[in-house]
């Protein structure tokens, strides 16, 4: 498989997730005071928005490396 093609694949697997899932969560841990052998955290949950124009920007990216790999003759 030539690496055009390959890079594509995965640029296409990306973009659909982008497009289905919209967001990704996930938790952050904050060390705010440490007193010796003691120490005060807390977990932060943080969202990151995918906009579904990014999400079809690289879906459309990865298809065109795809089709431009497969039809690429040397």
């Amino acid at each position: 498989m030539k690496a055009l093609v390959a890079v594509g694949i995965i640029f296409v697997v990306v973009g659909v997730l982008a497009l289905w899932m919209g967001e990704i969560t996930y938790t952050t841990e904050k060390h705010d005071v440490q007193l010796g052998p003691m120490e005060a955290t807390f977990k932060e949950k943080k969202t990151l928005v995918i906009p579904p124009l990014v999400g079809g920007l690289v879906l459309a990216g990865g298809a065109a490396l795809v089709v431009l790999g497969l039809t690429k003759r040397k």
